[in-house]
Protein backbone atom coordinates (compact mmCIF):
# COMPACT_ATOMS: atom_id res chain seq x y z
CA UNK A 1 0.00 0.00 0.00
CA UNK A 2 1.07 3.31 -1.39
CA UNK A 3 0.15 5.66 1.76
CA UNK A 4 3.10 7.59 2.88
CA UNK A 5 3.47 8.95 -0.69
CA UNK A 6 3.43 13.18 -0.94
CA UNK A 7 1.60 13.71 -3.99
CA UNK A 8 2.22 17.03 -6.08
CA UNK A 9 1.39 15.26 -9.69
CA UNK A 10 -1.96 13.11 -10.62
CA UNK A 11 -3.48 11.33 -13.75
CA UNK A 12 -7.16 11.12 -13.74
CA UNK A 13 -8.59 8.56 -16.28
CA UNK A 14 -12.68 8.80 -16.56
CA UNK A 15 -15.06 6.13 -18.01
CA UNK A 16 -18.44 6.15 -18.76
CA UNK A 17 -21.22 8.55 -18.79
CA UNK A 18 -21.57 12.49 -18.59
CA UNK A 19 -21.84 12.53 -14.94
CA UNK A 20 -18.45 10.86 -14.44
CA UNK A 21 -17.28 13.26 -17.30
CA UNK A 22 -18.97 16.67 -14.91
CA UNK A 23 -17.87 14.38 -11.51
CA UNK A 24 -14.21 14.09 -12.54
CA UNK A 25 -14.34 18.23 -13.78
CA UNK A 26 -14.86 18.98 -10.43
CA UNK A 27 -12.52 16.43 -9.04
CA UNK A 28 -9.69 18.05 -10.98
CA UNK A 29 -10.61 21.52 -9.30
CA UNK A 30 -10.59 20.12 -6.16
CA UNK A 31 -6.98 18.28 -6.50
CA UNK A 32 -5.40 21.61 -8.17
CA UNK A 33 -7.25 23.79 -4.88
CA UNK A 34 -5.26 20.98 -2.69
CA UNK A 35 -1.84 21.99 -4.82
CA UNK A 36 -1.31 18.93 -7.12
CA UNK A 37 -1.00 19.02 -11.06
CA UNK A 38 -1.85 17.52 -13.49
CA UNK A 39 0.65 14.78 -14.74
CA UNK A 40 1.91 14.64 -18.49
CA UNK A 41 1.63 11.17 -18.81
CA UNK A 42 0.57 8.68 -16.26
CA UNK A 43 4.32 7.16 -15.71
CA UNK A 44 5.05 10.54 -14.47
CA UNK A 45 2.43 10.85 -11.66
CA UNK A 46 2.92 9.76 -8.39
CA UNK A 47 -0.75 9.31 -7.70
CA UNK A 48 -3.44 7.91 -10.35
CA UNK A 49 -7.06 7.75 -10.25
CA UNK A 50 -9.65 5.45 -12.12
CA UNK A 51 -13.10 6.67 -12.29
CA UNK A 52 -15.07 4.17 -13.00
CA UNK A 53 -17.97 2.89 -14.81
CA UNK A 54 -19.90 -0.29 -14.27
CA UNK A 55 -23.09 -0.28 -16.85
CA UNK A 56 -21.31 -2.93 -18.97
CA UNK A 57 -18.81 -5.11 -18.55
CA UNK A 58 -16.75 -4.66 -21.30
CA UNK A 59 -16.50 -1.14 -19.48
CA UNK A 60 -15.27 -3.28 -16.25
CA UNK A 61 -13.13 -5.23 -18.14
CA UNK A 62 -11.05 -1.98 -19.26
CA UNK A 63 -10.64 -0.88 -15.67
CA UNK A 64 -8.90 -4.33 -14.80
CA UNK A 65 -6.59 -4.01 -17.77
CA UNK A 66 -5.79 -0.56 -16.06
CA UNK A 67 -5.36 -1.57 -12.98
CA UNK A 68 -2.98 -4.16 -14.08
CA UNK A 69 -0.90 -1.57 -16.09
CA UNK A 70 -1.08 0.40 -12.81
CA UNK A 71 0.19 -2.56 -11.04
CA UNK A 72 3.40 -3.13 -13.69
CA UNK A 73 3.96 0.98 -12.64
CA UNK A 74 3.73 0.43 -8.90
CA UNK A 75 7.18 -2.64 -9.23
CA UNK A 76 9.22 0.58 -9.95
CA UNK A 77 8.17 3.58 -8.36
CA UNK A 78 5.62 5.05 -5.68
CA UNK A 79 2.18 5.32 -7.24
CA UNK A 80 -0.83 5.63 -5.51
CA UNK A 81 -3.81 3.97 -6.85
CA UNK A 82 -7.44 5.13 -6.20
CA UNK A 83 -10.31 3.35 -7.62
CA UNK A 84 -13.63 5.80 -7.68
CA UNK A 85 -16.81 5.57 -9.44
CA UNK A 86 -19.54 3.28 -9.95
CA UNK A 87 -17.48 -0.24 -10.44
CA UNK A 88 -16.00 0.82 -6.85
CA UNK A 89 -18.96 1.55 -5.46
CA UNK A 90 -20.61 -2.11 -6.92
CA UNK A 91 -17.40 -4.03 -5.36
CA UNK A 92 -16.26 -2.10 -2.32
CA UNK A 93 -13.78 -4.18 -0.60
CA UNK A 94 -13.72 -6.91 -2.57
CA UNK A 95 -11.67 -4.24 -4.86
CA UNK A 96 -8.59 -4.12 -2.45
CA UNK A 97 -8.95 -8.51 -2.00
CA UNK A 98 -8.84 -8.62 -5.79
CA UNK A 99 -6.43 -6.14 -6.94
CA UNK A 100 -3.47 -4.94 -4.18
CA UNK A 101 -2.13 -2.74 -6.34
CA UNK A 102 -5.76 -0.52 -5.34
CA UNK A 103 -4.77 1.79 -2.32
CA UNK A 104 -8.17 3.18 -1.91
CA UNK A 105 -11.71 2.49 -3.23
CA UNK A 106 -13.89 5.42 -3.26
CA UNK A 107 -17.71 4.81 -3.92
CA UNK A 108 -19.75 6.85 -6.03
CA UNK A 109 -20.42 9.28 -3.10
CA UNK A 110 -16.78 9.80 -2.19
CA UNK A 111 -15.38 11.57 -5.20
CA UNK A 112 -15.16 14.79 -3.69
CA UNK A 113 -13.00 13.65 -0.60
CA UNK A 114 -10.62 12.46 -2.98
CA UNK A 115 -8.43 15.42 -3.06
CA UNK A 116 -8.48 15.54 0.79
CA UNK A 117 -7.40 12.20 0.96
CA UNK A 118 -4.40 12.53 -1.25
CA UNK A 119 -2.80 15.46 0.84
CA UNK A 120 -3.52 13.18 4.23
CA UNK A 121 -7.21 12.76 4.86
CA UNK A 122 -9.09 10.00 5.87
CA UNK A 123 -10.63 7.66 3.39
CA UNK A 124 -13.78 7.20 5.18
CA UNK A 125 -16.69 6.28 3.03
CA UNK A 126 -19.62 8.82 3.08
CA UNK A 127 -23.17 7.43 3.15
CA UNK A 128 -24.90 10.20 1.17
CA UNK A 129 -25.17 11.92 -2.53
CA UNK A 130 -23.60 15.39 -1.72
CA UNK A 131 -23.28 18.16 -4.63
CA UNK A 132 -20.50 20.60 -5.44
CA UNK A 133 -20.96 24.31 -6.29
CA UNK A 134 -19.01 23.74 -9.63
CA UNK A 135 -18.08 20.76 -12.24
CA UNK A 136 -16.60 23.47 -15.16
CA UNK A 137 -13.45 22.72 -16.69
CA UNK A 138 -11.36 25.67 -17.20
CA UNK A 139 -11.25 27.10 -21.02
CA UNK A 140 -13.88 25.27 -21.84
CA UNK A 141 -17.26 27.23 -23.83
CA UNK A 142 -19.45 24.55 -23.23
CA UNK A 143 -20.08 23.06 -19.02
CA UNK A 144 -22.18 19.93 -17.82
CA UNK A 145 -24.39 21.22 -15.17
CA UNK A 146 -25.42 18.13 -12.89
CA UNK A 147 -29.28 18.94 -11.54
CA UNK A 148 -30.32 15.33 -10.03
CA UNK A 149 -28.47 11.71 -8.89
CA UNK A 150 -29.27 8.20 -9.07
CA UNK A 151 -32.25 6.83 -10.09
CA UNK A 152 -35.52 4.90 -8.61
CA UNK A 153 -36.75 3.32 -11.74
CA UNK A 154 -35.12 -0.25 -11.07
CA UNK A 155 -35.29 -1.05 -15.09
CA UNK A 156 -34.24 -5.26 -14.86
CA UNK A 157 -31.12 -5.04 -17.10
CA UNK A 158 -29.70 -1.79 -15.38
CA UNK A 159 -27.23 -1.37 -12.00
CA UNK A 160 -27.41 2.36 -12.30
CA UNK A 161 -29.84 2.05 -9.12
CA UNK A 162 -27.72 0.10 -7.56
CA UNK A 163 -24.49 2.07 -7.53
CA UNK A 164 -25.86 5.33 -8.05
CA UNK A 165 -28.85 5.10 -5.10
CA UNK A 166 -32.01 6.70 -5.11
CA UNK A 167 -32.96 10.00 -6.83
CA UNK A 168 -31.62 13.06 -5.28
CA UNK A 169 -32.36 16.82 -6.66
CA UNK A 170 -30.12 20.07 -6.43
CA UNK A 171 -31.35 22.81 -4.60
CA UNK A 172 -32.42 25.44 -7.96
CA UNK A 173 -30.06 28.22 -5.89
CA UNK A 174 -27.11 25.60 -6.48
CA UNK A 175 -27.85 25.36 -9.64
CA UNK A 176 -28.21 29.19 -10.73
CA UNK A 177 -25.71 30.13 -8.95
CA UNK A 178 -23.31 27.74 -10.64
CA UNK A 179 -24.84 28.81 -14.18
CA UNK A 180 -24.06 32.47 -13.40
CA UNK A 181 -20.70 31.83 -13.00
CA UNK A 182 -20.22 29.70 -15.56
CA UNK A 183 -21.66 33.04 -17.88
CA UNK A 184 -19.03 34.76 -16.20
CA UNK A 185 -16.15 33.03 -17.61
CA UNK A 186 -17.70 32.76 -21.35
CA UNK A 187 -19.70 29.51 -21.47
CA UNK A 188 -22.30 29.57 -24.13
CA UNK A 189 -23.73 26.20 -23.88
CA UNK A 190 -25.13 24.39 -20.72
CA UNK A 191 -26.20 20.45 -19.88
CA UNK A 192 -28.40 19.63 -17.42
CA UNK A 193 -27.41 15.94 -16.25
CA UNK A 194 -28.96 13.39 -14.64
CA UNK A 195 -29.88 9.98 -14.87
CA UNK A 196 -33.61 10.71 -15.03
CA UNK A 197 -33.17 14.40 -16.01
CA UNK A 198 -36.76 14.76 -16.10
CA UNK A 199 -37.82 13.38 -12.85
CA UNK A 200 -35.85 16.28 -11.19
CA UNK A 201 -38.37 17.21 -7.95
CA UNK A 202 -37.22 19.79 -5.42
CA UNK A 203 -38.82 21.70 -2.17
CA UNK A 204 -37.87 25.04 -2.06
CA UNK A 205 -39.07 27.72 0.06
CA UNK A 206 -41.66 25.12 0.33
CA UNK A 207 -42.66 25.00 -3.16
CA UNK A 208 -42.16 22.12 -4.86
CA UNK A 209 -39.97 22.39 -8.04
CA UNK A 210 -40.38 20.22 -10.82
CA UNK A 211 -38.31 19.91 -14.04
CA UNK A 212 -40.14 22.05 -16.35
CA UNK A 213 -40.15 25.09 -14.28
CA UNK A 214 -36.78 24.87 -13.39
CA UNK A 215 -35.66 24.36 -16.97
CA UNK A 216 -38.24 27.97 -17.78
CA UNK A 217 -36.42 29.44 -14.57
CA UNK A 218 -33.11 28.44 -15.97
CA UNK A 219 -33.65 29.97 -19.51
CA UNK A 220 -35.57 33.33 -17.85
CA UNK A 221 -31.87 33.87 -16.06
CA UNK A 222 -29.50 33.48 -18.58
CA UNK A 223 -28.47 35.95 -21.00
CA UNK A 224 -24.78 34.83 -22.93
CA UNK A 225 -26.04 31.63 -22.83
CA UNK A 226 -27.21 30.18 -26.45
CA UNK A 227 -28.05 26.98 -25.63
CA UNK A 228 -29.45 24.81 -22.99
CA UNK A 229 -29.75 21.26 -23.47
CA UNK A 230 -30.53 18.14 -21.06
CA UNK A 231 -29.32 13.94 -20.46
CA UNK A 232 -31.09 11.88 -20.02
CA UNK A 233 -34.87 12.35 -19.81
CA UNK A 234 -36.93 9.30 -19.24
CA UNK A 235 -39.78 8.90 -21.56
CA UNK A 236 -42.32 8.26 -18.56
CA UNK A 237 -41.45 11.23 -17.18
CA UNK A 238 -42.16 13.88 -20.35
CA UNK A 239 -44.87 15.79 -19.63
CA UNK A 240 -46.97 17.81 -21.82
CA UNK A 241 -45.91 20.90 -19.49
CA UNK A 242 -42.25 19.81 -20.45
CA UNK A 243 -43.01 19.74 -24.46
CA UNK A 244 -44.77 23.23 -24.04
CA UNK A 245 -41.59 24.62 -22.36
CA UNK A 246 -39.37 23.17 -25.05
CA UNK A 247 -41.46 24.75 -27.95
CA UNK A 248 -41.56 28.10 -26.10
CA UNK A 249 -37.93 28.82 -25.05
CA UNK A 250 -35.29 29.79 -27.82
CA UNK A 251 -32.96 28.77 -25.50
CA UNK A 252 -33.60 25.07 -24.88
CA UNK A 253 -31.92 23.18 -27.93
CA UNK A 254 -34.46 21.63 -30.39
CA UNK A 255 -32.55 18.38 -30.16
CA UNK A 256 -33.40 16.04 -27.77
CA UNK A 257 -31.69 12.53 -26.66
CA UNK A 258 -34.86 10.03 -26.07
CA UNK A 259 -34.07 6.79 -24.83
CA UNK A 260 -36.15 4.16 -26.73
CA UNK A 261 -34.45 1.06 -25.31
CA UNK A 262 -36.45 -1.35 -27.44
CA UNK A 263 -38.98 -0.91 -30.08
CA UNK A 264 -41.50 -4.26 -28.74
CA UNK A 265 -43.72 -3.57 -25.86
CA UNK A 266 -43.33 -7.32 -24.88
CA UNK A 267 -39.60 -6.21 -24.42
CA UNK A 268 -40.21 -2.73 -22.97
CA UNK A 269 -42.19 -4.48 -20.58
CA UNK A 270 -40.06 -7.33 -19.42
CA UNK A 271 -37.46 -4.08 -19.16
CA UNK A 272 -39.42 -2.49 -16.65
CA UNK A 273 -39.34 0.21 -18.68
CA UNK A 274 -43.01 1.73 -17.96
CA UNK A 275 -44.19 2.82 -21.29
CA UNK A 276 -45.25 0.82 -24.39
CA UNK A 277 -44.58 1.36 -28.06
CA UNK A 278 -47.26 3.50 -28.79
CA UNK A 279 -46.42 5.59 -25.98
CA UNK A 280 -43.39 6.24 -26.56
CA UNK A 281 -44.50 6.91 -30.40
CA UNK A 282 -46.91 8.78 -29.50
CA UNK A 283 -44.66 11.26 -27.26
CA UNK A 284 -41.90 11.40 -30.56
CA UNK A 285 -45.25 12.90 -32.48
CA UNK A 286 -46.45 15.56 -29.71
CA UNK A 287 -42.84 16.52 -29.62
CA UNK A 288 -42.90 16.62 -33.49
CA UNK A 289 -46.58 18.48 -33.12
CA UNK A 290 -45.12 21.32 -31.31
CA UNK A 291 -41.94 21.66 -32.35
CA UNK A 292 -41.31 20.95 -36.43
CA UNK A 293 -37.71 21.36 -36.10
CA UNK A 294 -36.81 18.81 -33.62
CA UNK A 295 -34.37 16.16 -34.23
CA UNK A 296 -34.25 13.11 -32.01
CA UNK A 297 -31.16 10.73 -30.96
CA UNK A 298 -31.53 7.31 -28.92
CA UNK A 299 -30.37 4.48 -26.97
CA UNK A 300 -31.50 1.10 -28.08
CA UNK A 301 -30.88 -2.10 -26.89
CA UNK A 302 -31.10 -5.91 -28.89
CA UNK A 303 -31.13 -9.13 -27.72
CA UNK A 304 -32.53 -9.01 -24.26
CA UNK A 305 -33.99 -12.28 -22.24
CA UNK A 306 -36.76 -13.00 -24.34
CA UNK A 307 -36.30 -10.96 -27.55
CA UNK A 308 -38.20 -12.96 -29.93
CA UNK A 309 -37.28 -12.31 -33.93
CA UNK A 310 -40.45 -10.34 -34.05
CA UNK A 311 -39.69 -8.20 -30.95
CA UNK A 312 -36.53 -7.42 -32.97
CA UNK A 313 -38.07 -6.40 -36.09
CA UNK A 314 -40.48 -3.98 -34.19
CA UNK A 315 -37.55 -2.18 -33.06
CA UNK A 316 -36.22 -1.91 -36.52
CA UNK A 317 -39.47 -0.48 -37.62
CA UNK A 318 -39.63 1.86 -34.88
CA UNK A 319 -36.14 2.78 -35.81
CA UNK A 320 -37.71 3.52 -39.26
CA UNK A 321 -40.78 5.46 -38.02
CA UNK A 322 -38.92 8.03 -36.07
CA UNK A 323 -36.00 8.54 -37.95
CA UNK A 324 -33.33 8.59 -35.24
CA UNK A 325 -30.60 11.47 -36.27
CA UNK A 326 -27.95 9.21 -34.42
CA UNK A 327 -28.66 6.15 -32.10
CA UNK A 328 -26.44 4.44 -29.34
CA UNK A 329 -27.00 1.18 -30.30
CA UNK A 330 -25.78 -2.23 -27.89
CA UNK A 331 -26.58 -5.74 -27.52
CA UNK A 332 -27.90 -6.84 -23.68
CA UNK A 333 -24.81 -7.52 -21.42
CA UNK A 334 -25.67 -9.49 -18.06
CA UNK A 335 -24.86 -7.15 -15.73
CA UNK A 336 -24.30 -9.03 -11.93
CA UNK A 337 -27.15 -7.91 -9.88
CA UNK A 338 -29.74 -7.14 -11.80
CA UNK A 339 -32.98 -8.67 -12.82
CA UNK A 340 -32.47 -9.52 -16.14
CA UNK A 341 -29.10 -12.23 -15.59
CA UNK A 342 -31.67 -14.37 -13.72
CA UNK A 343 -34.54 -14.32 -16.32
CA UNK A 344 -35.82 -17.42 -18.99
CA UNK A 345 -34.52 -17.36 -22.91
CA UNK A 346 -31.42 -15.72 -23.23
CA UNK A 347 -30.52 -15.22 -26.51
CA UNK A 348 -27.06 -16.60 -27.87
CA UNK A 349 -24.10 -14.19 -28.21
CA UNK A 350 -24.35 -14.49 -31.86
CA UNK A 351 -27.90 -13.75 -32.60
CA UNK A 352 -27.28 -11.12 -30.51
CA UNK A 353 -24.60 -10.08 -32.47
CA UNK A 354 -26.30 -10.39 -35.44
CA UNK A 355 -28.99 -8.15 -34.38
CA UNK A 356 -27.12 -5.89 -33.52
CA UNK A 357 -25.47 -5.18 -36.77
CA UNK A 358 -28.51 -5.44 -38.83
CA UNK A 359 -29.54 -2.39 -36.09
CA UNK A 360 -26.50 -0.76 -36.72
CA UNK A 361 -26.63 -1.01 -40.52
CA UNK A 362 -30.26 0.38 -40.79
CA UNK A 363 -29.39 3.51 -38.75
CA UNK A 364 -26.48 4.33 -40.40
CA UNK A 365 -28.62 4.40 -43.76
CA UNK A 366 -30.95 6.41 -41.69
CA UNK A 367 -28.27 8.92 -40.85
CA UNK A 368 -26.75 9.40 -43.93
CA UNK A 369 -29.98 10.12 -45.41
CA UNK A 370 -30.92 12.42 -42.52
CA UNK A 371 -27.69 13.95 -43.11
CA UNK A 372 -27.84 14.61 -46.83
CA UNK A 373 -31.70 15.90 -46.94
CA UNK A 374 -30.13 18.73 -43.89
CA UNK A 375 -26.84 19.86 -46.18
CA UNK A 376 -28.68 23.48 -46.74
CA UNK A 377 -29.51 26.46 -45.64
CA UNK A 378 -27.78 28.82 -43.13
CA UNK A 379 -27.05 27.41 -39.41
CA UNK A 380 -25.62 29.41 -36.07
CA UNK A 381 -23.10 27.78 -34.94
CA UNK A 382 -20.74 27.69 -31.92
CA UNK A 383 -16.83 27.13 -32.18
CA UNK A 384 -15.65 24.53 -30.22
CA UNK A 385 -12.40 23.87 -31.16
CA UNK A 386 -9.69 24.02 -34.06
CA UNK A 387 -10.03 21.14 -36.69
CA UNK A 388 -7.93 18.24 -35.17
CA UNK A 389 -8.08 16.80 -39.00
CA UNK A 390 -7.32 20.05 -40.29
CA UNK A 391 -5.32 22.96 -38.44
CA UNK A 392 -6.86 25.48 -40.68
CA UNK A 393 -10.49 24.60 -39.97
CA UNK A 394 -12.61 25.02 -37.08
CA UNK A 395 -14.86 22.86 -35.63
CA UNK A 396 -18.39 23.93 -34.39
CA UNK A 397 -21.80 22.57 -33.79
CA UNK A 398 -25.34 23.83 -34.23
CA UNK A 399 -28.22 23.40 -32.04
CA UNK A 400 -28.86 20.20 -33.08
CA UNK A 401 -25.78 19.24 -32.38
CA UNK A 402 -24.18 18.26 -35.89
CA UNK A 403 -20.36 18.79 -36.63
CA UNK A 404 -19.60 21.48 -38.86
CA UNK A 405 -16.28 22.78 -40.03
CA UNK A 406 -14.91 25.83 -41.95
CA UNK A 407 -11.92 27.91 -42.57
CA UNK A 408 -10.96 29.65 -39.74
CA UNK A 409 -10.73 33.70 -39.47
CA UNK A 410 -8.83 35.86 -37.50
CA UNK A 411 -11.92 37.49 -36.37
CA UNK A 412 -13.28 34.56 -34.72
CA UNK A 413 -12.10 32.70 -32.00
CA UNK A 414 -13.35 29.34 -30.00
CA UNK A 415 -16.17 30.43 -28.14
CA UNK A 416 -18.23 32.38 -30.83
CA UNK A 417 -21.33 32.36 -32.45
CA UNK A 418 -21.48 32.77 -36.17
CA UNK A 419 -24.03 32.18 -38.39
CA UNK A 420 -22.02 29.52 -41.75
CA UNK A 421 -24.03 28.22 -44.58
CA UNK A 422 -23.71 24.73 -45.24
CA UNK A 423 -21.52 23.71 -48.74
CA UNK A 424 -20.84 19.73 -48.59
CA UNK A 425 -21.05 17.32 -46.47
CA UNK A 426 -17.86 14.89 -45.66
CA UNK A 427 -18.73 12.02 -43.57
CA UNK A 428 -21.21 12.85 -40.95
CA UNK A 429 -19.38 16.31 -40.75
CA UNK A 430 -20.77 19.32 -42.74
CA UNK A 431 -18.32 21.72 -44.11
CA UNK A 432 -19.82 25.16 -44.34
CA UNK A 433 -18.53 28.91 -45.12
CA UNK A 434 -19.42 31.81 -43.08
CA UNK A 435 -21.62 33.96 -43.96
CA UNK A 436 -20.38 37.75 -44.70
CA UNK A 437 -24.03 38.91 -43.57
CA UNK A 438 -24.76 37.39 -40.55
CA UNK A 439 -27.70 39.69 -39.88
CA UNK A 440 -29.23 38.28 -42.84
Amino acid sequence: MSKNIEHSHYWLETYGCQMNTAESHALESALQAAGLQPAASAEEADCAILNTCSVRKTAENRIWGRIGFFQHLKESRPLTLVVTGCMAERLGDEFLAEAPAVDHVMGTNDKQRIAALLSGGSDERDSAYTFTESYYKAGDVKSYVPIMNGCNNFCTYCIVPYVRGREVSRSPQSIYEEIARLEDVGVREITLLGQNVNSYDYTYHGHRMRYPELLSEIASRVSSITWIRFESPHPKDFSQELISVIASTPTVAKHIHVPMQSGSTHVLNMMNRRYSREQYLTLIDDLRSAIPNITFTTDVMVGFPGETEQDFRDSLSAMEQVQFLEAFMYYFNPREGTKAVDLPDQIPSEVRMDRLAQLISLQRSITKNLKQQRCHGKHEVLIEQISRKNAEEFLARNEHDEMIVFPMSESLSIGDMVTVELTGLRGNTYSAQVCQDTDD
